[in-house]
């Protein structure tokens, strides 16, 4: 594998700012979930074909989680980073903070793993992407827990029956043991 198949984390990041506006809330002036996701598309989207030098397009969403409501003139930031690389895809994590407009602390607001799958221009198939050089310790935690993700969402996909699921199944066997030896 030569260095041109190889990006680290740094490469890809993405950040995104959005200003919550009328036509972005639901009657009770809070930013509608539809439009966060769409955003969080878009961030994840941008930062899939960094990473992996072509179009790139939405192949799952998981796990969303809405923990606290963002308001009308909110102002959003969203990161996102690439994970680890598989062999056409890649997954992204996203983080959404909020902030009033008026500069107060940033809060993180919601967080969702994506998972995107790099096209060939000519083809529109998909296309090998490059790894995944993690560089700090908390992207070293996403990169291997990563795999672990990529298993559930197979097995929830009917793609990979749960006895296959190897990383699962150590991760539950360490588990266990952990519990027993309490």
């Amino acid at each position: 594998m030569n260095k041109q198949d190889e990006r680290p984390v740094s490469f890809s990041r993405t950040t995104m700012t959005e200003l919550v506006m009328p036509n972005d809330t639901n009657p009770l002036g809070n930013l509608m979930g539809g439009n966060l996701m769409r955003w969080m598309d878009i961030a994840g989207g941008i930062c899939a074909a960094r990473h992996c030098g072509a179009h790139a397009v939405t192949a799952s969403v998981d796990n969303v989680s809405f923990a606290k409501p963002i308001h009308l003139g909110d102002v959003i930031t969203i990161n996102a980073t690439v994970t680890r690389a598989f062999t056409t895809s890649v997954e992204i994590y996203l983080e959404v903070f909020a902030t009033s407009s008026f500069g107060a602390d940033l809060e993180k607001s919601n967080h969702a793993y994506m998972t995107f799958v790099a096209l060939d221009s000519r083809t529109s198939r998909p296309k090998k992407v490059p790894q995944v050089i993690p560089e700090t310790e908390e992207e070293k935690l996403l990169y291997a827990a990563a795999e672990r993700r990529r298993e559930v969402r197979l097995v929830l996909a009917g793609r990979l029956k749960p006895e296959q699921a190897t990383g699962l199944k150590a991760l539950f066997k360490q588990m266990e043991d952990a519990s027993s030896e309490k």
